[in-house]
């Protein structure tokens, strides 16, 4: 497979894009190809500071950056030859030998910009969405969408229903995924009248086990696999979620050292092996679901670890066939029950 990554965005790029490029090649095969894209002089620089040249290893070069605060649409449309822009025609289906995955770290609303523009929708798709797995003291949970689409319809929670589903069953492994939609509260009379047509709208889809409402607190107590949100509130649950799991552990581990610092000693195993379960970074990127195409978006604050991570996982959501599964579904669900 051609996996194709954006060395220039993110917060700590190009440095730790890099490290965690080079470092990922230990988990792919002698068939696979790394595509770096960005400033040749500096990728080829730490190239050569690593003493050698990996034959799976390509780099193109680009001339321009896509900043973390530039106005997605503007940027993806003036700046043709940034990583990201470049990265995203690549992947496209009318590309010339085209990538298989698309990574990034940087801007993200530039990133489905570029993804939207250049490698499409899949048949049947109104509006992609980001699918973040976020780790929970019950297991992992499916949050659809993370930050794609801040000003969801009805419509497209539905859609985002169905495609959280079919990750949740191809890529974690639930054989019926409960699917709940966020809100201000589980009670059927919560919430606007766009919210309840988007309930109502996944309840009648015979493909999905709805459940209905759920609330935030919920979502961390093993209600739902799959949750169901617009992008604005996704995302600042998800963040709030990262920096709270965090200061926590920081706070335990803590209090620890300064009560007993020999028991800190032999609780510092567990508290890490702890804490790695709920670290976005083992994760990786999150998919932009509903693109043509395998599109990983990372955090701003991807680590060398973050990008390994991506990388080496992004075999197993081309394997899984999740595309194909989403288009199937989502023409099934527009099929009337017999």
């Amino acid at each position: 497979m051609r996996i194709g990554l954006d060395v220039m965005g993110g917060d700590n790029a190009p440095d730790a894009i890099l490290d965690g490029a080079f470092a990922s090649l230990e988990g792919l095969d002698n068939r696979d190809e790394l595509v770096l894209v960005g400033d040749r002089a500096v990728i080829e620089a730490a190239i050569k500071g690593r003493g050698a040249n990996d034959p799976r290893v390509t780099v193109v070069g680009t001339t321009q950056v896509i900043a973390m605060d530039e106005p997605p649409v503007e940027a993806v449309r003036s700046k043709k030859d940034s990583s990201l822009v470049v990265l995203a025609h690549m992947a496209g289906r009318k590309a010339h030998h085209p990538l298989d995955v698309m990574i990034s770290a940087g801007n993200t609303g530039a990133c489905v910009t570029a993804a939207q523009m250049h490698v499409r929708r899949l048949a049947g798709v109104h509006r992609p969405g980001v699918a973040v797995t976020m780790p929970t003291f019950s297991g992992p949970v499916v949050l659809i969408d993370a930050g794609a689409n801040l000003e969801a319809k009805p419509h497209h929670l539905a859609q985002y229903g169905v495609m959280g589903d079919v990750y949740a069953r191809l890529v974690l492994g639930v054989q019926t995924p409960r699917i709940a939609l966020m809100n201000v509260g589980g009670e059927e009379q919560k919430g606007t009248s766009e919210m309840k047509m988007a309930r109502d709208a996944l309840r009648a889809d015979h493909t999905l086990r709805f459940i209905g409402y759920i609330e935030g607190r919920a979502v961390f107590n093993g209600e739902a696999d799959v949750v169901v949100s617009d992008g604005l509130v996704g995302n600042v649950m998800l963040k709030l979620a990262e920096g709270l799991s965090e200061g926590i552990f920081k706070a335990i581990a803590r209090e620890i050292c300064q009560t007993d610092p020999a028991l800190a000693k032999r609780f510092e195993p567990v508290v890490k092996k702890i804490y790695a379960k709920h670290d976005y970074h083992e994760y990786g990127a999150a998919p932009l679901l509903g693109v043509n195409g395998i599109c990983l978006i990372g955090h701003g604050s991807s680590v060398a670890r973050t990008i390994t991570n991506t990388i080496v996982r992004s075999k197993q959501l081309l394997e899984s066939r999740v595309n194909e599964n989403i288009i199937r579904r989502l023409d099934t669900a527009r099929q009337p029950v017999a």
